[in-house]
């Protein structure tokens, strides 16, 4: 599920978090992220890991930052070192959809098992899901039951 379409002023939003480190945005965007959540039919809360590489250039990850003020309403707990990105791979953007599935083959890895679990992963934006269908596959094989997605973002076809 997207709580939103990739435009204006979201759009503007997401990028300041990002590429300028204005993350007080995140907390507010997170706050808008628990008005659209359903979050009962799920057991924890995974935010999309960053490579430790891109991690030490942002300073930050905006999923975990996203995902915390959804962890805190709900109560759920936030697995934040349970899934690795164990490839530093190129940024997606700009990749068609047959090059973004292959650049993220075998790019994370799970540090736990998540056996029987119904997992919420949470991300900024999503394009193609090349990153949600890879993200889960690896879930999936760590045992989880379940993975549903919920996205600040999504660019729709076209723009």
């Amino acid at each position: 599920m997207s709580a939103f379409e990739y435009r204006f002023p979201v759009s503007d939003m997401i990028r300041r978090l990002k590429y300028h480190g204005d993350i007080y945005l995140a907390k507010q965007l997170g706050r808008m992220l628990v008005d659209v959540a359903s979050v009962g039919s799920v057991d924890v809360i995974v935010p999309m890991p960053l490579h430790r590489r891109r991690l030490g250039e942002r300073g930050f990850n905006q999923a975990l930052e996203l995902a915390r003020p959804l962890a805190r309403a709900s109560g759920l707990p936030m697995l934040v070192d349970a899934v690795v990105r164990e490839r530093d791979t190129s940024p997606q953007a700009g990749l068609s959809p047959a090059v973004r599935k292959r650049n993220l083959r075998g790019a994370f890895g799970c540090t736990r098992s998540f056996a029987g679990l119904s997992v919420l992963v949470v991300d900024d934006v999503m394009t193609t899901g090349a990153t949600a269908e890879e993200f889960a596959r690896t879930l999936r094989s760590a045992g989880a039951r379940r993975v549903e997605n919920l996205i600040l973002a999504r660019t729709l076809p076209g723009r």
